[in-house]
């Protein structure tokens, strides 16, 4: 034979001493990371493309930090689609611990393509940091076969960049690195559907209407409703005033301004024996001019008894009786609007007419909700599959308390009113408000912002954006 027979080439009990040696030396100079497995789901049988992942295991292990000095890689770059962090983490973890603590853990688990080894595209939880970081290549020949066998895994890291991915290791400080990552909206939905009710009392010598005689023009905000006070015994009446925009005249040639155009009534006030003066308050714009009209049997405040649920949209709000007690009769019926809060309950009605000449104090009826609300709890990571849009989300958070559910890899356009259902679970809710994309700055997405400030720069609707024609 070649070798020198009487020289152990490699025994087994000197490489159980430097594995034991290494592993000592890790546990006293590494750091504590977590290793987090990609499990791939959704896989096409074709191309073996994996359309989903998530990350849902976190395993404490030792590691060395090879790039002791700081992170290396390109560091803070400045590019097109803005400033980007493109640090790059090398570790060094034992393979004896790899086995011991981790590829047994993970060989159960459906979806992990390989455990002998870390596998590339598997995380990096790097605590000093509290960063995440994505295994781009996986060194398992260095040091390079001493006494014939290697030792420990080569772990060439890069600083993760979220794709849709779902992480949810349980634990917090792992997961709350990417929970406001990707494309993210925000909903409110519809609790159990039950039906407002609320109550008044009649009035006497209370304001029933506001008739706007002028609207004025420049109104940058709404204008404080200031009433002359009520005679001694009396109450003041309050209003709140709405406005319209768009429109231009030679008074008013912006169209971004507003100007007044009715008054509501929160309170009609009681005790006038003559109309009160209105007026509007404000800083900015003027001219808007307002007439009172004063009656007995007015419908005073109204009392929000129940303010209900499950409502989306704006609930009709009848009197009965309305007002008219017959031919001939000079009642005058109330005209109130609703309002509904994002969580779908009536929390107030405002006059728009508050009556007048009724003998008896009339019962408010608001309609019951149109849809049934819902019931149930919704997952971390559960799909969600709207019942008109058929639109697909994945659920990211969900407050059961204020019923906001929030999602990411939105497919498709969720509709006001519609009901989402939960693929897991089946829990069923009505979109009651859709609150606004939240696009949180990853630090990677400022296509928006680029383009904005380059049209500042080039009108490239222009024939000849680099000319004068």
């Amino acid at each position: 034979m070649a070798l020198n027979p009487f020289f152990l080439h490699g025994s087994k009990g000197e490489q159980n001493l430097v594995q034991d040696l290494i592993n000592e030396q890790l546990k006293m100079f590494g750091v504590e990371v977590y290793y987090i497995p990609r499990i791939f789901g959704n896989e096409k049988s074709v191309m073996e493309e994996v359309s989903r992942s998530n990350f849902a295991n976190a395993i404490p292990i030792e590691g060395y930090v090879e790039t002791f000095d700081g992170y290396s890689g390109a560091g803070t770059l400045l590019s097109k689609f803005g400033v980007q962090e493109l640090d790059d983490l090398t570790l060094i973890i034992s393979r004896e611990r790899y086995e011991e603590e981790i590829q047994k853990r993970i060989e159960p688990l459906k979806g992990v393509k390989l455990a002998s080894r870390p596998k590339e595209g598997d995380l990096i939880y790097f605590p000093l940091g509290d960063r995440l970081f994505e295994i781009k290549y996986v060194e398992h020949e260095k040091p390079f076969y001493q006494l014939k066998k290697n030792y420990v895994y080569e772990l060439r890291c890069e600083l993760f960049i979220y794709n849709d991915e779902e992480v949810d290791t349980g634990i917090d400080f792992i997961d709350d690195n990417v929970e406001e990552e990707g494309y993210i909206q925000s909903f409110t939905l519809a609790g159990i559907a039950t039906q407002a009710t609320a109550v008044t009392t009649l009035v006497d010598g209370g304001v029933r209407n506001i008739m706007i005689s002028r609207r004025g023009s420049g109104y940058i905000q709404p204008p404080q409703v200031a009433f002359s006070s009520a005679p001694i015994g009396g109450q003041t009446a309050v209003g709140i005033a709405s406005m319209i925009t768009g429109l231009v005249d030679f008074c008013e040639p912006n169209e971004d301004l507003s100007r007044v155009q009715a008054v509501d009534l929160t309170n009609p006030g009681s005790g006038y024996t003559v109309a009160p003066r209105v007026g509007f308050m404000t800083e900015t714009g003027g001219g808007a001019y307002g007439v009172a009209n004063i009656a007995d049997g007015v419908c005073g405040i109204i009392t929000i008894t129940n303010g209900g649920g499950g409502y989306i949209g704006i609930p009709t709000v009848a009197f009965a009786p309305d007002g008219y007690s017959g031919i001939g009769s000079t009642t005058i019926p109330a005209v109130v609007h609703a309002v509904v809060s994002a969580a779908g309950s009536v929390t107030a009605l405002v006059y728009e007419s508050c009556g007048g000449w009724y003998t008896d104090t009339p019962e408010i009826l608001i309609a019951p909700p149109v849809q049934t609300g819902g019931t149930g709890t919704f997952n971390r990571g559960e799909d969600i599959v709207g019942t008109a849009s058929s639109a697909t989300a994945q659920v990211k958070t969900w407050n059961a308390v204020t019923r906001e559910l929030r999602v990411g890899q939105i497919v498709g356009t969720f509709v006001k009113g519609e009901y989402v259902v939960g693929q897991e679970t089946a829990t069923k809710f009505a979109i009651s408000d859709l609150n606004s994309d939240d696009n949180p700055d990853s630090g990677f997405a400022q296509n928006t912002t680029i383009e904005s400030e380059a049209d500042n720069l080039l009108d490239f609707s222009e024939s000849n954006p680099f000319g004068n024609v």
